[in-house]
């Protein structure tokens, strides 16, 4: 299924929607995708904490996995969903992460509300293929934080001008977000050595 926007297809809805026609034909996605949950325990070190969930290759077994998990509104504080091509690992130092940086959507906590929505706006555009250039996405993070959420979209290549602006601008075309929301693309080596909230963005859109 390749460069399709599960969004606006209406046969990939319908398998959603018809359990029985879903039992019988499964649609492939272009790529398998793992989704991994941390759960912080200070008692564990950080790849400890992440485990991870399941792997699906498939539009059913997308929706069987997302609509029978917790939402990230409902998770402990400090807990991250990520989701991110098979054998991507969601941490800098993955041999696909470590040349590349993450377009950052910063919510306050009272738009904790719409974060849900925000977050499965952002899996559907990547597992949909919403990006002209697919190849430069690794997968996506959500952040649980007390000060305010925060939704990322990692890339492979930093130095990739054209795909990261046109990446930004598909994420926030597909969240539907308004003009005046800006968010932020940083490059994973600056946010290694910095807090993030201190890291200068390389692009803003």
């Amino acid at each position: 299924m390749a460069s399709t926007d599960i969004q606006h297809n209406p046969e990939l809805k319908d398998a959603h929607s018809n359990p029985i026609h879903a039992e019988l034909v499964k649609h492939p996605l272009q790529h398998a995708w793992t989704l991994w949950y941390y759960e912080p325990d200070r008692t564990k070190t950080w790849e400890d904490n992440q485990n991870q969930v399941s792997t699906f290759n498939t539009v059913e077994d997308f929706w069987s996995l997302f609509t029978h998990i917790r939402q990230p509104s409902e998770v402990k504080i400090g807990s991250d969903y990520s989701l991110f091509k098979e054998n991507i690992r969601p941490m800098w130092e993955d041999k696909a992460n470590k040349n590349g940086g993450r377009w950052m959507i910063s919510l306050n906590r009272n738009q904790r509300p719409e974060l849900d929505r925000y977050w499965i706006d952002t899996v559907l555009c990547l597992i949909g293929e919403a990006f002209e250039n697919f190849d430069d996405v690794c997968g996506a993070v959500v952040n649980i934080r007390p000060k305010g959420d925060k939704i990322a979209v990692w890339t492979s290549n930093s130095n990739n001008k054209d795909a990261l602006i046109e990446i930004g601008r598909k994420l926030k075309e597909g969240l539907n977000l308004p003009e005046r929301f800006k968010i932020h693309y940083q490059t994973h080596n600056d946010a290694m050595v910095k807090n993030s909230s201190t890291v200068k963005s390389l692009y803003e859109i």
